[in-house]
């Protein structure tokens, strides 16, 4: 593409869900693609890293939009997150952002315990406080890994914030369990917790009005190379997993990952089917308004 860059900005969201985006900035697929992006860490992002946020038993109690929600102040214009969370944060948001396709980034979470749990399989976690990131993936993860397992009315999670901070609150005991991604699954692994049960998961991506069909095209064809380079080789880019895990709860290194949780696809379109599994699932558990149907939550704007 010729002529002045187009002008957009992502959100950076955790390491294993942008690592399509670091690699396309790395090695100039945005730029070849005809872009100028920004990779944008949301300031509420930064303060939840800081600092923890209220506990909470009951997803009511907690904002959808929970990092993300610099979409709706124009922090930035795209951003990735799970399948689930995406539908109910396209429900709720003020600034017209629509679901526009599948993302690169197929996730994997985990609900640990500590080595010394008595917990060993899922039926031990019944009536269990499992700390999640309530409207994220760890948190719809978890109701669709126990449901199978045991009654909906066993299944207890509660809102601990982001992965670090449910990570931690297992080591000290302050919680039995946690659903977390990698690379805090390898750490706990590391560390001799137990993995109790995991899952994969799609995400979706996210974008405002100010996001053309150009633009998403580019976009998309940049996400393709960045799938290319990944599946060749992740190896190089490991590293920007591991640093992700401060030294001081354990020196994680790239050999400690296991390359099979670490997926990667080609985008593709949020066909209806898979939206309808996805919607029946969040209406059954009340996580979104059965009037939020896929012609108002989905805009396909990408033709290729």
């Amino acid at each position: 593409m010729a002529g002045k860059l187009k002008k957009t900005r992502i959100e950076l969201n955790n390491t294993v869900f942008s690592l399509p985006d670091l690699v396309a900035r790395s090695e100039g697929y945005f730029e070849q693609e005809g872009l100028d992006v920004e990779l944008v860490l949301p300031e509420k992002r930064k303060a939840m890293l800081a600092a923890a946020g209220p506990r909470a038993t009951e997803h009511a109690a907690i904002q959808s939009f929970l990092w993300h929600e610099g979409i709706e102040r124009g922090e930035f214009s795209v951003y990735h997150a799970c399948e689930w969370g995406q539908m109910r944060r396209t429900q709720d948001t003020c600034a017209g952002a629509k679901v526009i396709t599948k993302r690169a980034a197929v996730s994997t979470q985990a609900i640990i315990v500590r080595g010394d749990s008595r917990c060993n399989v899922p039926q031990d976690l019944a009536n269990v406080d499992i700390a999640v990131n309530f409207h994220a993936g760890s948190h719809y993860i978890t109701l669709s890994m126990l449901s199978g397992f045991m009654n909906r009315n066993e299944v207890k999670t509660v809102h601990v914030g982001i992965p670090n901070q449910r990570f931690k609150a297992v080591l000290d005991g302050s919680i039995q369990a946690a659903a977390v991604m990698e690379p805090w699954i390898s750490a706990a692994e590391k560390l001799g917790c137990k993995v109790i049960c995991e899952a994969f998961y799609n995400g979706l991506e996210v974008a405002d009005p100010s996001v053309d069909a150009e633009i998403f095209t580019a976009l998309n064809r940049a996400h393709i190379k960045a799938v290319d380079s990944i599946n060749q080789d992740i190896r190089p880019w490991l590293h920007h997993l591991t640093a992700e895990v401060p030294a001081g709860i354990v020196k994680l290194d790239p050999s400690d990952l296991h390359l099979p949780r670490l997926r990667y696809n080609y985008p593709e379109p949020y066909a209806p089917a898979e939206f309808q599994r996805t919607y029946d699932f969040m209406v059954a558990w009340g996580l979104i308004n059965p009037a939020s149907t896929y012609d108002k939550l989905v805009d396909a704007r990408v033709a290729v």
